[in-house]
């Protein structure tokens, strides 16, 4: 299975303004501004030091509005599905006590931020020329990567034939310029890059889930579940996250009743009574990627010190974990427990959000 994730950056979607025509198209990361260090470098997890015993079950004061509390544990971390050579080995992880979100974030609550900062997010901004040399200046424009159907079967091997960098897309205007928001004030927010997730946590006194915490929150108390939801792929014969249904990438059925994304909530809740971890939207971890696990016992692990994609080797990635309403078994299953997705910190995408979480020893952000 492969991942429907826009894992390209901005660098490559930009290339695809100027370079249609072209028999082969942009190679993934070739005119990359960052530098990546080589892959033999070990990938060694950060693990709190003196980081005290796992939090009680109970929480420690009243939890801030919109948020659940998610008790400490230990759980197996990563999957032993062979199709999913990223998330290897499987390993025992402890986590601390923490909030977290209810729901992914929305437009309504972006909004009030942007409204209270004045934050331009990264796709509202003109690309640098200085980091794009090559590129004609007329095309240097803010946008961000929109899913675009194609009109006929195309080959599942080659993403950029329903990825396209569409001028004036962003998060008010999540299909282009012509788009809005309007009656989607309740959706989750999208085109958010991981430096303006990072922006918002910290605006709002939270910060983004180490990867160990989101997997360990989205498996639920019990875990062991076939899926995030349970051991059946459609319970009551309902479906039970926001998928794609139908022939991917050209017609989704609409079978759930979404297109695109849907109302954070619309489905049930997982036993921590938190909604959507699957389907829906990716939502950016703290987390750098590499393509492994280190091996043993973690405890609070906030990942390794140092990207490295050998998908797209001269590009830095973090991680993203959830899925989204495009991910259908003809082609991704991210929907998956242990799944994963990773995406260039500079990198939006029309299916792209965040959900934040909250230690007890967090500072409270100053007003």
């Amino acid at each position: 299975m492969r991942s429907s994730n826009a894992t390209f950056s901005v660098s490559t979607a930009l290339l695809m303004l100027f370079l249609v025509g072209c028999s082969d198209g942009p190679t993934s990361g070739e005119t990359s501004k960052h530098v990546v260090p080589p892959p033999d470098q070990p990938a060694v997890s950060n693990v709190a030091k003196n980081a005290p015993a796992a939090s009680p079950t109970k929480p420690l004061g009243p939890a801030p509005e919109g948020m659940v509390w998610i008790p400490g544990g230990t759980f197996m971390m990563g999957t032993s599905d062979t199709r999913l050579r990223d998330a290897s080995p499987l390993h025992e992880v402890s986590v601390d006590g923490f909030w977290m979100d209810k729901t992914e974030l929305t437009n309504q609550e972006f909004e009030k931020f942007v409204k209270a900062t004045g934050y331009l997010t990264v796709a509202e901004k003109k690309p640098d020329a200085k980091d794009f040399p090559d590129a004609p200046a007329e095309l240097l424009v803010p946008g961000s990567i929109v899913f675009t159907p194609p009109s006929e079967k195309v080959p599942l091997d080659n993403h950029l034939a329903w990825w396209r960098y569409v001028p004036g897309a962003n998060w008010r205007h999540p299909e282009g310029p012509d788009s809005s928001i309007q009656g989607r004030e309740n959706h989750p927010v999208v085109h958010i890059c991981w430096d303006d997730a990072v922006a918002y946590a910290k605006w709002a006194g939270k910060r983004l889930p180490t990867e160990a915490e989101w997997e360990y929150a989205s498996k639920g108390p019990k875990g062991g579940s076939t899926y995030l939801w349970g051991d059946d792929f459609k319970p009551h014969g309902q479906w039970a996250a926001n998928i794609w249904q139908g022939e991917f990438p050209i017609k989704n059925s609409e079978g759930d009743g979404f297109r695109r994304t849907a109302p954070v909530a619309s489905y049930p809740p997982n036993g921590f009574g938190l909604h959507d971890m699957a389907g829906n939207v990716w939502e950016w971890c703290a987390d750098w990627y590499r393509p492994n696990y280190p091996s043993g016992p973690q405890r609070n692990p906030q990942g390794p010190p140092s990207s490295y994609d050998p998908d797209e080797p001269g590009v830095l990635k973090r991680v993203q974990r959830g899925g989204s309403f495009l991910c259908t078994d003809e082609y991704c299953t991210s929907y998956m427990p242990g799944w994963r997705g990773k995406g260039a910190p500079d990198s939006a995408a029309t299916h792209i959000g965040v959900r934040c979480v909250k230690s007890p020893a967090d500072p409270t952000p100053k007003s």
